[in-house]
């Protein structure tokens, strides 16, 4: 696969060009679109907006007038799990859905217009971890990160580091910094020697019933407070609140089950692993 990466460049208008394979975006798809909705605003102060609807409704997450997620709606009649995805940026989907396939892993859906918006795909890697790939159609997206309510890291779970993320280090063009510890398989993933995401393998740990997934970390202002709005709107905690090296982070899930994590700490917006 060609090498086309690039810095990202950010603009006047707060929008930046992100380097391929950098990610750009979270998706949630959800049963319930006003139940979610409200969840959601309620705990990061979220408004939405009418978004791209190529594959039903959807709608983007706003926050201080720049947006920072999307949530879409679960087609009744498919048994798919409610799951928050990250997507990471192409300068050509179509290419990088070939670069998916020759390299193991499995292009579900698309590639396909999102209105005017850009081009998408939802893949998965070989090992079964759904993750999706977008082309701004401008070559722009919101670059607004850091506060409270915004993505910070996406991490994925699997059996093991080594084979999956030579995966995306050859469809992305990552560098490799694996965490040298005999207790810990862990790789942070580089572009252009910044870390932009991390594989954690579990190995038999991984629970059966999800099988490998990405993670999608929240910035918050407080931890613990964020958790207890969690547990006040309907939520559930799976893990924490706990301190790490990387701030203080705990596990939740949403009212329908979809997994996300917490973070508070000076790194946020590179790292919330939890260890």
């Amino acid at each position: 696969m060609t090498d086309a990466r690039g810095n990202a460049r950010p603009n006047a208008d707060g929008t930046a060009r992100h380097a391929p394979g950098t990610p750009c975006w979270v998706s949630l798809m959800a049963r319930g679109l006003d139940a979610t909705e409200q969840f959601y605003g309620a705990l990061f102060g979220w408004e939405f907006r009418p978004g791209p609807r190529p594959l039903g409704p959807y709608v983007r997450a706003v926050l201080d007038g720049h947006a920072v997620a999307g949530i879409g709606v679960l087609p009744p009649d498919r048994r798919l799990p409610v799951a928050w995805t990250p997507y990471f940026a192409s300068d050509d989907v179509d290419l990088t859905a070939e670069a998916v396939r020759s390299c193991g892993g499995t292009v579900g859906v698309g590639p396909l217009d999102a209105d005017e918006a850009g081009r998408l795909a939802l893949a998965s890697d070989p090992s079964g971890a759904v993750f999706g790939i977008w082309q701004a159609a401008d070559g722009a997206v919101e670059d607004f990160t850091g506060r409270p309510g915004t993505p910070a890291w996406n991490e994925l779970t699997t059996f093991e580091t080594t084979n999956v993320a030579k995966f995306y280090e050859t469809v992305f063009g990552y560098d490799e910094e694996p965490v040298v510890s005999a207790d810990l398989d862990y790789v942070t993933l580089r572009l252009d020697g910044r870390p932009v995401t991390g594989v954690h393998g579990v190995g038999n740990a991984l629970p059966r019933d999800r099988g490998p997934h990405w993670t999608t970390y929240f910035t918050v202002a407080d931890t613990d407070d964020a958790v207890d709005q969690v547990l006040h709107l309907g939520g559930q905690v799976l893990g924490g609140p706990r301190d790490t090296e990387h701030g203080r982070v705990a596990t939740v899930a949403d009212p329908e089950g979809a997994r996300f994590a917490l973070v508070r700490g000076p790194n946020c917006t590179r790292r919330g692993r939890e260890d």
